[in-house]
């Protein structure tokens, strides 16, 4: 029996380039081979889309993280396919592991909608709006679920609302990884650090500050059933104002610990809210529910990634581990769910 044929493409034109090739090497150590055959898309940096040797490695080696080359044989998306060496690469679904915009943002989504490749993940609407943190946090609030005030801000030039107070989060609102945020005690750090964000968007949230628990809740679709993890929490090192792009990628020092220590119904309740959240978005597939806990015993939805960090040390793959779902299955189920689709939008 012929072996279904993966796209796993990684890469990408984000600020999370290096982590989705991290993530993708994690899927290709483990996908079961017996029953699947990888062929790794890389895109680089400037948007090639290139055909990798399937044992390419994609390590993080003495700090330094992992890029797609910018050379090699390309591929090309036509209405027949993704095509390569003038061969169609005949893929049955594709494993679009990429993070942020140009990948997680509904983008690559799009023209996988296009060509009809049906594929891992949620899709286009969901995916851009999860994206977006300025249209996710609305549609969370019309669902019943308490976020943080905030504001949304396009340059430098911004009257901060009265009902926020220091500290605060300075966010881009279309990134992820914690790439561009900063936290901001007083005033004075107020317009470089909405500065420094738009250097990774357009558009930038000014946020309330929880003070809590940073907790994680993952959710998977497998064999038709909606799956939601325990609830996981994030311990960082006390050198870390918050859990940023070091302390998440580059430094051993976090933590994912299951808590036995929440007030009883609590955890239900932040399991609920992750299965509202998920479905209030239109997601499908999988995708990480962050949420804080404040010392005032307020459950708050901070965001949802609908491709989150996905290396077997990730916090999405050991959650679903918690449940008693290896990462190796849990490739094959998101495959096999994929597999079950339509590759229609109207899906």
């Amino acid at each position: 029996m012929s072996k279904t044929r993966i796209a796993i493409i990684c890469g990408g034109k984000s600020s999370e380039h290096e982590i989705s090739c991290v993530s993708a090497n994690g899927v290709l150590g483990s996908i079961d081979r017996s029953k699947f055959e990888p062929i790794l898309i890389g895109i680089t940096k400037s948007g090639k889309w290139l055909l990798l040797p399937a044992d390419t490695s994609f390590i993080i080696q003495n700090g330094a993280l992992p890029t797609v080359p910018e050379s090699g044989i390309e591929v090309s998306v036509t209405s027949q396919g993704l095509i390569s060496g003038g061969k169609n690469l005949a893929i049955d679904i594709a494993f679009p592991i990429l993070h942020g915009p140009y990948g997680e943002d509904g983008t690559i989504q799009g023209v996988l909608e296009m060509v009809g490749i049906k594929y891992v993940g949620s899709g286009v609407l969901a995916s851009a709006v999860c994206m977006d943190k300025s249209y996710a946090k609305p549609i969370f609030a019309s669902a019943g679920l308490k976020i943080a005030a905030g504001t949304v801000v396009t340059s430098t030039k911004f009257d901060l609302p009265s009902n926020l107070t220091y500290p605060l989060f300075v966010k881009p609102a279309r990134s992820g990884s914690s790439r561009g945020t900063t936290k901001v005690k007083q005033e004075s750090e107020l317009k470089s650090a909405v500065e420094f964000a738009l250097s990774f968007d357009t558009k930038v949230i000014i946020e309330q500050a929880v003070v809590g628990r940073e907790i994680e809740c993952a959710v998977l679709q497998a064999d038709g059933k909606t799956i939601v993890s325990d609830v996981g929490q994030i311990v960082i090192a006390d050198k870390y104002e918050f859990y940023d792009f070091q302390a998440k990628y580059l430094d051993d020092s976090m933590k994912l610990v299951f808590p036995n220590d929440l007030p009883a119904g609590v955890e239900g309740k932040i399991q609920a809210a992750a299965l509202t959240a998920f479905g209030a978005a239109g997601c499908e597939g999988l995708a990480r529910v962050d949420f804080f806990y404040s010392n005032e015993g307020e459950i708050v939805i901070n965001e949802i990634n609908t491709m989150p960090g996905f290396t077997p040390t990730s916090v999405y793959p050991k959650l679903i581990e918690k449940s008693g779902i290896s990462y190796q299955q849990l490739i094959t189920n998101l495959i096999e769910s994929a597999k079950n689709r339509s590759a229609s939008v109207t899906r």
